[in-house]
C-alpha cells in the first residue's frame, strides 16, 4: 500500500477559532435562500441549521423526478415486485431530506399510489409500502384538500366488502381488509361530498338489526367513507341508529367519528352546501351513481352560518346522550356491582372478522376532543365561583317553608315529612337556565367531573382511575390546543364561538381538585396522566396550579411521609416546571425555584433510585430553561474557593403565606414585574451554594455505588442511576455562569485528583464529561497533565501488566488508579477537537505508551476507547453547545445582567443560531498523524502475528486482542471522516450479484451521494487515498485473521475470535450515521418534543429542540449516504468469513456472528444470496452438529427465512435442504428445524400472479398523468426491457412453484419422511394451492388420501387443503375475469337481481312471509325466489334498489357444469378417490373416533361439502353405507361422525339439480324422526350443532323437511310432562333453528309465542328457561324500524321527525300486551303463592324467575333499550320480588335486573316514568325493606343517567328522599341520608343552601322531652332527621370545605355529640368521614376555620378539647 508522506500534507496550525465556536456562514443555494414559499422557508431553516451546504432544490427535484419516473416505468411494465417495491422505498428516503414536493407533483403521485393500492390482487406487502407514502403525502390538510384532488371510493369499498367477511370454507386471513380500511380512513377527505347520497344508498341497506356484525360493518362503512365536510344530511340519522343499538364497539367508533366532526366544524365554512358545486366531480368510478336527494340546506342568498346547534354541532338532547355514553365509557363500578353498561356483553354476538379492521381511537381522547370542540359561549353565564369544583349555589328558596308544629304537640308524621319534602325549586323552572362561564358543554363537563370526584382519590382507585386521569389530561390538552389555534390570525372559528378567558379559568378550577387528589396515586400510569394534566393547566392558568402544588411540596418533601407521596410530589413539580421557570408562562413563578431546588437536594439518594430518577428528571426539565448565576456584577466575585458547607444558611425559604385565601392569586401575581425581578435577583445569590451542595450530593452517591461489574457500575439500576444523575448535572453545567463553572470545574478536579474509587470509574468519566461538554479547553487544561502523569507513573510501576483477554476478567485493585485516570481523560476528550490540538504531541506519546504497556483486558479496552473518543472528537460533525439561548445572546452584556428575564425563552426556527464542530485542517492532520504513527505500526504488528511459524499461545492471543482493540477503536472513531465512493465497477458487480433476482440493472435502485459533513470527501485527495488504503489493509487483515483462526480451532482462541467479530462489525458498519443513528435520533427528537410541548400545534420551542432537530437532519443526510454501501471483493470475503463464523463450534461465537450477519444483511445488498449456499452446504449429511445448528439458527432469522422461502425460484432448494435435515436425529437440531419451518411458513405465501393480468384503466391514467408531468428524458426502451424481464420473472416464478410443489410432494409421499416433516410438507402443499392455476392431479390426490391420515394434524391440514381446492375450482369456473379471481368473487349463474318496487313495511312483511310457504320448484325455476345470505343483504332498515336472489336449479342439469377445463385432472382424481367405499369408511372412522368435541366439527363438514359440491351425488352411494352404519350406533362419537357426513352432503347439494336433491331428501327424510327422536342427552349438542350448520345463512325452504319436522315436534311437545328430557330436546333443536334463521323466522314468531304463552305456568324450570330465551330473541327478530323504505326517505325522516318520534322502532311494543297481562296476573299469583319452603314452586315464583331471566337477557342484547317498555309496567312487581325472603334466587335476579337496567340509557320519554315508579314505590310501599332497597337504586340510576334527567326531576328526587329522612325505621332514614349525600355529590348542587337552612331550622326547633314522654320517640326521630340531613350535606363535599361548612360542623353538629343514640352515632360517623376525606388537604382546608372553630372541631373529633387540632 502507499505510505503517507506527511511532509506532503499541510500540517499548518489550525486557524484561530471564531468566537463561541461559530462557523463561517454556510452558503445556501439560491433557489432555497431567496424564496417566499412557506415550505421552502422551512427547508431554508433546515439548511441554516447544519454546518455544510445542502444541494439546490432544483437538483433534488431532478433526483426525485427520476425516482418517480422509475416508478411510472415499473407500473407500466407491472413490475410491482421487486421494481416498484424498491423505488417506492427510495421515495421514503428522499422525503427524509425535507425537500418540499410541489403540489401538482404531490397530487399526481398520491393518485398513483391510491390506484396501486386499490388494484385487485396487488400483494399486501406492496400495498403496505405504498400506503405509508400515500398517507405521508396526504396527511397535511394545508398542502392538499378536496379542491385539489378527488379520489374514487367505490373500488376501495368493493375490495373491502368482498374481503371482510370470510366464507365458511375460507381460512386464509390476509391484511387486505385492514389496509383498505386504513386507506379509506386516511383519504376520506378526498371523496367528493356529492357522493354522500350514493354512499348512504349503498351502506344503509346492509344493516340488519338481528345481526350485530351487519350493524357494525354498515356503521364502519358509513363512518369511514362518508365525507365529513357536509354531515348535515346524515348526522341526525347516525344519532337515531346509535340510540337504538346497545354495543360498546358501536359506541367507540361513533365517539371517534363525532369527535373528529366536532373538531372540524368549528369552522362553519367547511359545511357550506354551495361549496359542493364548486368541487370538480372528476373521480367518479364506473359503477357509481350520483343521486341528488332533496336538501333543506341548499345554498341561499344568506351567508352560510355552519351546522352549529345548541351545544357545538349537537342538539342538547344529543349532547346529553353523548355525556351519558361518556360516563358509561369510564366503567365506574358502584357498590351495586352490576349497573355497568351491558354493551360489552352484547358485543359477544359480533363475529371475529370485525377485529380485522383498524381499531378505533381510544375513546378517552376522542371524548375529550368532542367535549372541548363543542364549547362555545352559548348560554347565560352563571356567576363565577371560587370553590375548587365550581357550582353556583342559588339563594335559599326554602327559607319561608313553614315549620311543622312543635315537638310533642299536635304535629303528625305527615307534617314533618311534608316539611322535609317541601318544594325546593319553587318557580325555578320558569327562570332562564344559566351555565358555568356561559358555556353549555363546559357546564356539562364540570357536572360530570363533580359526579366522579370521589373516584379520583387514591383510596378509591381501580381500573377506572387510568381512564379518568387520562380523560382530564386530554380535556386540558385539547382545550389548550384549541385555545392556541384560535389565537392564530388565520383561525376560521367565528369570534363569537371562540373560547374565552372565563371558560379557561373555570375549566382549570373545576379540574384542579381532582387532579390534586389523583396526584398521589400509586399507579404510575395515573400519575403520568396527572403530570401531563397539571403541566397543561399550569400553562393555561399558572397561578391556580402552581401555588397548590408548592403548598403540598413542603410537607411532602420535608416531612417523613411515605416515599410514594414524595416521588409524586417531585413529578408534580416537574409537571409545573414551565410555570416555575418560564417568565412567558408565569412571571411570578421563578422566585420559588431556589427554595424548591433546596427541598429536592435529598432526592439524590442511592438508596431510593426511583426518587433519584424523579429528581433528576425535574432538574433536567428546569435546567434547560435557565442560567445558573447571579445577574449583577457581584457574580464575578464568586470564587472557586468559596466555603462549601453542606448546609445552605442563606438559602431563601418557600414562603406562600402571602397568598390570598383559597390560593386564588391573580394572573399578574401580587407584585409588579419589577418587584418580581427584584425578588428573583435576590434569590439567585444562593445558586452557588446550591450548586456546590448538589455536586457534593452527586459525589456522595458515586462514592457509595456498589463495585463495578465487568462492563458496568453494579447492576442495571445503578447504571441507569449514574446516567440520570450525569444527565442532570450535564444540563446544569451547560447553563452555569462563568464563575460558577470555574467553581464546579475546580470541585470536580479536586475530587478527581484526590480520590481513586474503583466502584466509580464509569461515574467519574461521566462527571468529567459533563464539564468538558461546556468548556473542553479549560477541562483539558485542568485534567490532561494530571492524568497523563498518573497514567505514565502507573504504567511504569506495572499497572495493567497482567495479560488478560476475557471480558469476564476482574480488574486488579492495583490497576484502579490507571483505570480512574483513563476514565477522567476520556471524559475530558468529549467536546470540540480543536482543544486537543494544543496537546497533540503529549497525547500521541501517551497513546503509544498505552498501546505498548496495557496488557489487561480492562486496560487496553479503555485505552482503545480513549483513542476512539479522541478521534471522534476530532473528525465528527456535531453541535458544540446546547444552551437555552443563542451563543451571541449568551455572551452579550445585556443577557449577563438580565438573564433572569430570558428564562424559558422560546424560539422560532429562523431565529435559532447553532454552533457546530466541523473538522479543521489541523484536526484532520492530527487524526491522520494518529493513524500514521499509531494505527499503521499496530497493523504491522498484527500482520506479524499471522506469519507462518508464530506460536499461537496465550501471549499471542493477548497481543492479538490488544493490538486489534486499538485498531478497531481507531476506525470506530472515524465514521464520518472518509467519504465512501462506489466505483462503476463495484456498482455493476453489486447489481449483478444483488439479492434482487431476475431484474434488469436499471431497475435496481441506487443512491447518489449527498453532502453530509464528511471531513475527507474528495476522492482525489491524497489523504483520502491514504485512509482508504489503510482501511482496506485493515479489512484484508481481518480476512486473513479469520482464515488463520478458523484453521487453528483451539478453545483458547475464543477471545481472539470475539475481538475479530467485533472488528469486522466496525469495519463493515461504522460509517455514516452509525454513531448518530437516524432512527435513534428520530426517537429522541420525538421524545424531547413530547416532554417539552406546552400545547399541541406549538410553533415556538426551546432552543434545545432545534439543536436536536438539526442533529436529526444531519443524521438523515448521513443515513442517505449509508443506505447503499460499497460491496467489493474484500467485503464479499468478510461476508464469507462471518458466514463461516456463524457455523463455528462455539455457541457464543455463533450467536454474535449470526447477529452481525443479520445486521450486515440490512446494509449490504447481495449478502443473503451469497450466504445461502454456504448455509445449505452445512445442512448436508455428514456435516458436524455444530455447523448444522449454526446454519439452522442463521436461517431461522426472518432476514434469511423469508428471502429463501418467499422467492419461488429459491424456495425449491430451501425446501429440499430443510427436509433433508431428517438425517440428524439429535433433538436439539430437530427443534431448530421446527423453528426454521415455522419462520419460513410465515413467509411462504400462496402463489398468485393474477395481479399481472388485472387491467386497471385508472391506474394507467394516473401513471400517464404523472409521467407527463415529469421533466425527465423519456426512455421507452427501459419499459420494454422491464416488461420482458417481468414476464420472464413471472414465468420463472411459476416454474419454481411447480418445482417446489413436485419436490414437496415427493418428500411427503416418501415412506422415509418423519411424521413431523410430513406435517410441514402438508402445510406447504396446502399453501401451494393457487387460485390462478389449476391443480395437478397428484397434488390433489395426495391431499385427499391424507384426509383420513392417522395423524390428526395431517388430517386437519389435508382437509383444509381439499376445501381450498374445491373452492378454487368453483372460483375459476364462475369468475368472469382476473378481477373476480383476485377478489375471490364468483358469479352464480342462478343469481338474479330483483328490483324493489314501492318499498314499505308491507313489502317487507310480504318478503318475510314467503319463508314459511314451501317452495314451488317449478315456479322457483322460473322466478328467483331463493335467498342467499339474506341476513347480510336485506331491507331490514331500508331497501336497496335491487337485491340478489337465486333460481332453483334445473331438474337434471347442473348450473355450474362444465367445471373449468383446466381442473378436469383434479376433478377426475377426486372422483377416483371418492367413489371408493374404502375412502369413506376410513374417513368416517376418523370422524367418529373419540375426541373431546361435544359438537360437530365444521372442518369435517366443509371437507365433505367440498367433495359433494364438485362431484354432485356421484359418491353418495359409496358413502351411504358408512352413514347408515354410524346412524345405527347410538354412541355419541358415532352420531357425531354421522352428523358431520350428512351435514356435508346436504350443504354440498345446495346447487344440485333438483331431481338429485329430491332423491337425497327421499333418503334422508325418513331418517329425520329417528335421528331427532333419540333419547340420549349426550347427542343433543351434536345434532343441535348439525342444525346450526344447516340453517346458517340459508333459505329455510331449501331444507323444508327439516323445518317441517322441527315445527311439528315443537307444536306437539308436552311442556308439562312428568320428565322434561323429550321436551328439552325438542326445544333445543327448535332453538337452533330460530337462532340461525334470525329474522327469516319472522313468519313463525307469533305462533311460537302463542304456543309458549299457553304453557307459561309450566312447572319445569328448564322449559321456562327456553320460554324466557325466546321472549328475548323474538323481540329482537320482530324489531323493525318504523320506516322501512328507501335510504333517502329514512335519512329524511330521521332529520325531520320530532325528537320523541320512534323512527327506529326501538320502543318495546311487540311484547307490550303480554307484559301488561303478566302485570295483572302477578297480583292473582301473588295471592295464591305457597308459603314456606314450597314457595319456589309457586306459579308466582316460577313466572317471576322467567320474567327476570327474560329481562336480564334482553337488557344484555343489542336492542336492550326496548326492554324498558317491558320493565316499566313490571317494576312494582320487581320491587316486590326483591323483598321476598323465602326465594333467594328470585330476589337476587330481580335486584340484578333493576341494577343492570341502570347501565342502559333509557328512551327519553321513559326516563321520568321510571323515576316516578321508583318514587311511587318509595312513597306507597308498605314494606320498609322495599324502601330500603329502592333508595340506593335511585342513586345508581341517577349516577348512570344523570345527564339525561331534567333539573326539575332532580329536585323532585331530592324532595322524595328528604321525605324518607322522617321514616319510622332508622335503617331507612340512614339509607335516605346516604342516598341524599350521593345525589347531592353528583347533582348540580343548586338546592344545598335551601336544604341547609331547612335542616338547621328544623334542628333548632327540635327539643327532646323526657324519655318517658309519649312524644319522645317522635321528637327523637325529628331531631335525627335534621342531623341526618346536615350530615348528608357535609358528606356531599368530601374533598372541599364550603363557606357554610365550618359553622355547620362546629356550631351545629358539635352541640349534638352527646345526644342519645342514634343521633350521637350519626354525628360521630360524619366526623370520622370528614376527617378521613380531608386529611390529605388539611393544610389547605384548615384555613377555612377560625381558631375557635378548630378547637370546636377537635372536640367533635376526639370528644376532648385538651389537645392540639387533629391534624
Amino acid at each position: 500500500m502507499n505510505k503517507l508522506d506527511l511532509s506532503s500534507l499541510s500540517l499548518d496550525d489550525p486557524p484561530p477559532p471564531l468566537p463561541n465556536g461559530a462557523l463561517p456562514l454556510v452558503p445556501i443555494p439560491d433557489d432555497i435562500a431567496h424564496t417566499t414559499d412557506r415550505y421552502m422557508s422551512k427547508l431554508r431553516a433546515y439548511a441554516k441549521s447544519i454546518p455544510y451546504s445542502i444541494e439546490p432544490n432544483s437538483k433534488m427535484q431532478e433526483m426525485f423526478e427520476f425516482i418517480l419516473y422509475r416508478i411510472t416505468q415499473c407500473v407500466e411494465a407491472k413490475d410491482y415486485q421487486p421494481g416498484l417495491f424498491q423505488w417506492d422505498s427510495m421515495v421514503s428516503y428522499w422525503m427524509m431530506l425535507k425537500y418540499p414536493i410541489p403540489k401538482e407533483k404531490r397530487i399526481r403521485l398520491a393518485k398513483l399510489y391510491y390506484q396501486i393500492c386499490i388494484t385487485p390482487g396487488m400483494p399486501t406487502h406492496i400495498i403496505g409500502n405504498c400506503v405509508d407514502n400515500l398517507v405521508t403525502l396526504t396527511r397535511s390538510r394545508k398542502k392538499l384538500s378536496v379542491h385539489d384532488m378527488r379520489l374514487p371510493w367505490k373500488p376501495l369499498y368493493d375490495i373491502l366488502r368482498e374481503d371482510l367477511f370470510l366464507r365458511r370454507r375460507q381460512f386464509e386471513i390476509s391484511h387486505t381488509s385492514w389496509y383498505m380500511a386504513y386507506i379509506a380512513e386516511n383519504t376520506r377527505r378526498f371523496y367528493h361530498p356529492a357522493a354522500i347520497d350514493e354512499m348512504l344508498s349503498t351502506f344503509l341497506p346492509l344493516m340488519n338489526g338481528t345481526s350485530l356484525s351487519s350493524i357494525l360493518a354498515s356503521q364502519y362503512y358509513m363512518l369511514t367513507f362518508l365525507p365529513m365536510s357536509h354531515p348535515q344530511s346524515y348526522l341526525p340519522m347516525l344519532f337515531r341508529v346509535w340510540e337504538s343499538v346497545n354495543s360498546y364497539m358501536y359506541d367507540e367508533r361513533m365517539i371517534q367519528f363525532l369527535s373528529r366532526l366536532a373538531e372540524m366544524h368549528v369552522d362553519p365554512s367547511i359545511s357550506d352546501p354551495a361549496v359542493i358545486a364548486k368541487i370538480p366531480d372528476d373521480a367518479r368510478s364506473e359503477n357509481e351513481g350520483r343521486p341528488n336527494w332533496a336538501k333543506e340546506d341548499s345554498p341561499s342568498k344568506w351567508r352560510w352560518s355552519g351546522i352549529q346547534h345548541d351545544v357545538g354541532i349537537f342538539s342538547e338532547r344529543e349532547f346529553d346522550y353523548i355525556m351519558c355514553k361518556c360516563l358509561a365509557s369510564m366503567e365506574i363500578p358502584l357498590a351495586d356491582a352490576g349497573s355497568l353498561s351491558t354493551g360489552p356483553s352484547a358485543d359477544g354476538q359480533a363475529t371475529f372478522e370485525l377485529n380485522r379492521l383498524p381499531k378505533p381511537e381510544w375513546r378517552i381522547p376522542a371524548l375529550a376532543r368532542l367535549i372541548v370542540y363543542s364549547m362555545a359561549p352559548d348560554g347565560l353565564p352563571t356567576p363565577g365561583s371560587n370553590v375548587s369544583t365550581p357550582f353556583f349555589t342559588p339563594l335559599a328558596s326554602g327559607a319561608s317553608t313553614p315549620l311543622p308544629r312543635m315537638n310533642g304537640h299536635p304535629a303528625t308524621h305527615g307534617g314533618l315529612a311534608d316539611y322535609l319534602s317541601a318544594p325546593l325549586g319553587k318557580g325555578g323552572h320558569l327562570k332562564a337556565k344559566t351555565y358555568l362561564a356561559g358555556c353549555k358543554a363546559l357546564d356539562s363537563l364540570v357536572r360530570f367531573i363533580a359526579s366522579l370526584e370521589g373516584f379520583f382519590h387514591p383510596t378509591n382507585s381501580g381500573s377506572w382511575t387510568n381512564d379518568l386521569s387520562a380523560f382530564i389530561k386530554y380535556i386540558v390538552y385539547e382545550f389548550n390546543k384549541r385555545w392556541h389555534e384560535e389565537q392564530l390570525a388565520d383561525c376560521k372559528t367565528p369570534t363569537h364561538r371562540r373560547l374565552n378567558l372565563t371558560m379557561r379559568r373555570e375549566l382549570v378550577r373545576s379540574l384542579r381538585t381532582v387532579a390534586l387528589l389523583a396526584m398521589f396515586s400509586s399507579d404510575s400510569t395515573t400519575v403520568g396522566n396527572i403530570q401531563s394534566c397539571l403541566k397543561s393547566m399550569s400553562v393555561m392558568e399558572p397561578d391556580l396550579i402552581l401555588y397548590p402544588i408548592l403548598e403540598r411540596a413542603v410537607p411532602a418533601l420535608e416531612a417523613l411521609v411515605e416515599t410514594q407521596r414524595t416521588t409524586a410530589m417531585i413529578k408534580a413539580l416537574g409537571a409545573v416546571a414551565p410555570a416555575l421557570v418560564s417568565r412567558n408562562v408565569y412571571y411570578g413563578g421563578a422566585k420559588h425555584l431556589l427554595p424548591v431546588l433546596e427541598l429536592l437536594l435529598p432526592g439524590i439518594d442511592l438508596n431510593d433510585p426511583y426518587k433519584t430518577f424523579c429528581t433528576t428528571s425535574f432538574l433536567v426539565e428546569v435546567a434547560q430553561y435557565i442560567k445558573f448565576g447571579e445577574v449583577s456584577d457581584a457574580e464575578a466575585a464568586v470564587a472557586a474557593d468559596i466555603p462549601q458547607g453542606k448546609t445552605l444558611p442563606n438559602m431563601p425559604k418557600l414562603d406562600l403565606s402571602r397568598l390570598p385565601d383559597g390560593l386564588e392569586s391573580t394572573l399578574d401575581g401580587e407584585f409588579s414585574k419589577e418587584e418580581e425581578d427584584s425578588l428573583l435577583k435576590h434569590s439567585l445569590g444562593g445558586f452557588a451554594d446550591w450548586i456546590a451542595a448538589f455536586l457534593r450530593r452527586v459525589i456522595l452517591l458515586f462514592e457509595n455505588l456498589p463495585d463495578e461489574a465487568t462492563n458496568a457500575a453494579g447492576g442495571q439500576t445503578e447504571v441507569q442511576l449514574v446516567d440520570s444523575v450525569s444527565g442532570a448535572f450535564s444540563q446544569i453545567c451547560v447553563h452555569l455562569s462563568e464563575p460558577l463553572y470555574d467553581m464546579v470545574l475546580n470541585l470536580v478536579f479536586d475530587y478527581a485528583s484526590g480520590n481513586v474509587r474503583s466502584n466509580a470509574v464509569r461515574a467519574i468519566h461521566q462527571l468529567v464529561e459533563c464539564v468538558a461538554n461546556v468548556n473542553p479547553a479549560k477541562t483539558l487544561g485542568k485534567f490532561l497533565e494530571m492524568c497523563s502523569t498518573n497514567i505514565r507513573t502507573e504504567l511504569e510501576h506495572g499497572a495493567s501488566s497482567l495479560r488478560t483477554t476475557s471480558p469476564l476478567s476482574t480488574p486488579l485493585p492495583a490497576d484502579a488508579t490507571l483505570h480512574w485516570n483513563l476514565a477522567i481523560l476520556r471524559g475530558a476528550m468529549y467536546n470540540d477537537g480543536r482543544a486537543t490540538l494544543l496537546y497533540k504531541d503529549q497525547l500521541l506519546s501517551l497513546f503509544k505508551l498505552l498501546q505498548k504497556k496495557t496488557f489487561s483486558k480492562r486496560g487496553f479496552s479503555t485505552s482503545g476507547k480513549l483513542l476512539s473518543s479522541t478521534l471522534l472528537t476530532l473528525t465528527h460533525t456535531y453541535p458544540l453547545e446546547n444552551k437555552f439561548v443563542n451563543p451571541d445572546e449568551w455572551e452579550s452584556e445585556e443577557f449577563r445582567h438580565n438573564h433572569h428575564r430570558y428564562w424559558g425563552r422560546l424560539y422560532k426556527p429562523e431565529d435559532v443560531k447553532l454552533s457546530w464542530h466541523v473538522p479543521t485542517a489541523g484536526e484532520i492532520d492530527f487524526a491522520l498523524q494518529i493513524f500514521k504513527e499509531i494505527v499503521e505500526p499496530t497493523l504491522d504488528l498484527l500482520d506479524g502475528l499471522l506469519k507462518p511459524g508464530v506460536v499461537h499461545d496465550a501471549i499471542w492471543r493477548n497481543d492479538f486482542c490488544r493490538h486489534l482493540s486499538f485498531v478497531r477503536n481507531a476506525f470506530a472513531g472515524i465514521p464520518t471522516f472518509v467519504k465512501e465512493f462506489i466505483t462503476p465497477e463495484d456498482l455493476a458487480h453489486a447489481k449483478a450479484t444483488s439479492d434482487i433476482l431476475h431484474e434488469i440493472p436499471e431497475m435496481i435502485a441506487d443512491i447518489l451521494p449527498l453532502n453530509s459533513g464528511f471531513a475527507l470527501d474528495d476522492a482525489s485527495d491524497p489523504r483520502h487515498h491514504y485512509m482508504t488504503a489503510l482501511k482496506a489493509r485493515f479489512g484484508q487483515f481481518l480476512h486473513n485473521a479469520s482464515v488463520s483462526l478458523r484453521g487453528q480451532g483451539e478453545e483458547n482462541t475464543v477471545d481472539a475470535v470475539h475481538m475479530l467479530i467485533r472488528s469486522i462489525r466496525t469495519y463493515m458498519l461504522e460509517y455514516g450515521d452509525s454513531r448518530d443513528s437516524y432512527y435513534r435520533q428520530v426517537e429522541r427528537y420525538n421524545s424531547e418534543v413530547n416532554i417539552t410541548r406546552q400545547y399541541a400545534g406549538q410553533k415556538e420551542w426551546p432552543r434545545a429542540i432545534y439543536v436536536r432537530r438539526a442533529r436529526l437532519y444531519h443524521a438523515a443526510r448521513l443515513h442517505w449516504n449509508s443506505v447503499d454501501r460499497r460491496r467489493g471483493p474484500l467485503e464479499d470475503q468478510l461476508i464469507d468469513d462471518v458466514t463461516e463464523w456463524c457455523l463455528w463450534h462455539y455457541a457464543t461465537i455463533r450467536e454474535s456472528s449470526q447477529s452481525l450477519l443479520k445486521t450486515l444483511s440490512n446494509c449490504f445488498d447481495g449478502l443473503r444470496r451469497r450466504s445461502l449456499p454456504v448455509l445449505y452446504a452445512a445442512l448436508a449429511p455428514g456435516s458436524e452438529d455444530d455447523r448444522m445448528k449454526g446454519a439452522l439458527w442463521t436461517l431461522d432469522s426472518n432476514v434469511f427465512a423469508k428471502y429463501a422461502a418467499g422467492d419461488p425460484t429459491l424456495a425449491t432448494e430451501f425446501v429440499e435442504k430443510l427436509f433433508g435435515c431428517q438425517h440428524n436425529e439429535k433433538p436439539s437440531i430437530q427443534d431448530c428445524v421446527s423453528n426454521v419451518a415455522e419462520t419460513a411458513l410465515a413467509a411462504f405465501a400462496e402463489p398468485n400472479q393474477v395481479v399481472y393480468t388485472v387491467e386497471n384503466p385508472e391506474l394507467v391514467k394516473a401513471c400517464e398523468d404523472l409521467k407527463d408531468y415529469l421533466q425527465v428524458p423519456k426512455d421507452d426502451s427501459i419499459v420494454e426491457k422491464t416488461l420482458a424481464q417481468r414476464i420472464l420473472r413471472v414465468k420463472l416464478w411459476d416454474e419454481g412453484v411447480l418445482e417446489t410443489t413436485r419436490t414437496t410432494l415427493r418428500i411427503a409421499q416418501s415412506s422415509e419422511t418423519h411424521w413431523k416433516y410430513s406435517i410441514v410438507a402438508v402445510r406447504c402443499l396446502r399453501t401451494l394451492i393457487r387460485r390462478d392455476t389449476p391443480m395437478d392431479g397428484a397434488h390433489v390426490k395426495f391431499l385427499l388420501e391424507h384426509t383420513h391420515d392417522s395423524n390428526a394434524t395431517i388430517r386437519y391440514y389435508a382437509q383444509r387443503a381439499v376445501m381450498k381446492v374445491s373452492r378454487f375450482i368453483k372460483l375459476r369456473t364462475l369468475a368472469e375475469g382476473p378481477v373476480d379471481l383476485a377478489l375471490e368473487r364468483s358469479k352464480n349463474p342462478l343469481k338474479r337481481m330483483i328490483s324493489v318496487e314501492n318499498p314499505s313495511q308491507e313489502y317487507t312483511a310480504k318478503f318475510l312471509a314467503q319463508f314459511r310457504v314451501p317452495l314451488d320448484l317449478d315456479k322457483a325455476r322460473e322466478e328467483p325466489l331463493l335467498q342467499n345470505q339474506v341476513c347480510l343483504t336485506t331491507g331490514w332498515l331500508v331497501w336497496p334498489p335491487s337485491y340478489p336472489a337465486t333460481l332453483a336449479p334445473d331438474t337434471t342439469s347442473f348450473a355450474f357444469h362444465p367445471w373449468e377445463e383446466g381442473s378436469k385432472d383434479a376433478i377426475n382424481v377426486i372422483r377416483e378417490v371418492c367413489m371408493k367405499s374404502s375412502f369413506w369408511e376410513s374417513l368416517s372412522t376418523h370422524y367418529s373416533s373419540e375426541n373431546h368435541s361435544e359438537v360437530c366439527i365444521q372442518d369435517n363438514i366443509s371437507c365433505v361439502k367440498s367433495i359433494f359440491q364438485v362431484l354432485l351425488d356421484e359418491p353418495f352411494e359409496a358413502l351411504r353405507p358408512a352413514i347408515e352404519k354410524l346412524l345405527a350406533d347410538k354412541e355419541k362419537n358415532k352420531q357425531r361422525g354421522a352428523a358431520e357426513l350428512i351435514a356435508g352432503v346436504l350443504a354440498g347439494s345446495k346447487h344440485w339439480p333438483t331431481d338429485k336433491q329430491l332423491k337425497l331428501w327421499e333418503w334422508f327424510a325418513p331418517q329425520i324422526p329417528k335421528i331427532f327422536g333419540q333419547r340420549n342427552n349426550d347427542i343433543i349438542s351434536i345434532w343441535t350443532s348439525f342444525l346450526e350448520y344447516i340453517f346458517y345463512c340459508r333459505d329455510p325452504r331449501r331444507v323444508q323437511p327439516l323445518v317441517d319436522h322441527i315445527i311439528k315436534e315443537f307444536n306437539s311437545a308436552d311442556f308439562n310432562a312428568e320428565t322434561t328430557s323429550d321436551t328439552v330436546r325438542t326445544l333445543c333443536y327448535f332453538r337452533a333453528m330460530y337462532e340461525q334463521l334470525g329474522w327469516q323466522f319472522t313468519p313463525w314468531v307469533d305462533d311460537t309465542l302463542r304456543r309458549y304463552w299457553r304453557d307459561l305456568t309450566c312447572e319445569h324450570d328448564d322449559v321456562l328457561a327456553y320460554i324466557s330465551e325466546f321472549m328475548t330473541i323474538s323481540g329482537k327478530i320482530m324489531w323493525r324500524p318504523n320506516s322501512t323504505s328507501t335510504a333517502e326517505t329514512f335519512v329524511k325522516e330521521c332529520k325531520q321527525s320530532s325528537i320523541d318520534e320512534d323512527v327506529m322502532g326501538i320502543r318495546g311494543l311487540f311484547h307490550e300486551g303480554r307484559t301488561l297481562e303478566l302485570a295483572k296476573k302477578f297480583k292473582t299469583w301473588r295471592e295464591e303463592r305457597l308459603p314456606g319452603v314450597r314457595a319456589f314452586q309457586s306459579t308466582y315464583d316460577r313466572v317471576g324467575v322467567l320474567v327476570c331471566r327474560w329481562l336480564f337477557q334482553a337488557i344484555h342484547d343489542t336492542i336492550a333499550i326496548a326492554t324498558f317498555d317491558y320493565i316499566l309496567p313490571l317494576m312494582p312487581e320487581l320491587f316486590r320480588f326483591t323483598e321476598i325472603n323465602d326465594n333467594d334466587d328470585l330476589a337476587h335476579r330481580a335486584k340484578l335486573v333493576l341494577n343492570r337496567m341502570c347501565g342502559v340509557i333509557a328512551p327519553r320519554p321513559l326516563t321520568n316514568p321510571i323515576l316516578d315508579a321508583m318514587f311511587n314505590a318509595i312513597q306507597t310501599s308498605p314494606s320498609w325493606r322495599v324502601r330500603l332497597k329502592i333508595l340506593p337504586l335511585v342513586q345508581v340510576f341517577y349516577f348512570r343517567q344523570g345527564p339525561v334527567i331534567s333539573d326539575i326531576k332532580v329536585v323532585e328526587m331530592l324532595e322524595v328522599i328528604c321525605r324518607c329522612l322522617d321514616d319510622e325505621v332508622v335503617e331507612v332514614r340512614e339509607m335516605a341520608a346516604t342516598t341524599l349525600s350521593g345525589i347531592l355529590r353528583v347533582s348540580p348542587r343548586r338546592s344545598v343552601l335551601a336544604l341547609k337552612e331547612r335542616f338547621v331550622r328544623l334542628l333548632k326547633n327540635s327539643h327532646l322531652p323526657d324519655r318517658k314522654s309519649p312524644v319522645y320517640n317522635n321528637a327523637l326521630r325529628q331531631r335525627h332527621a335534621a342531623i341526618l340531613g346536615i350530615c348528608a350535606l357535609v358528606d356531599s363535599y368530601p374533598y372541599t370545605v364550603e363557606k357554610w361548612m365550618p359553622d355547620l360542623l362546629t356550631n351545629v353538629l358539635a352541640d349534638h355529640t352527646y345526644d342519645p343514640i342514634p343521633i350521637s352515632a350519626t354525628v360521630r360517623k360524619c366526623a370520622r368521614n370528614f376527617r378521613k376525606t380531608h386529611q390529605d388537604t388539611w393544610h389547605e382546608d384548615s384555613k377555612r376555620f377560625t381558631e375557635d372553630q378548630l378547637v370546636a372541631l377537635s372536640t367533635l373529633f376526639t370528644g376532648s378539647s385538651y389537645c392540639t387540632p387533629w391534624l
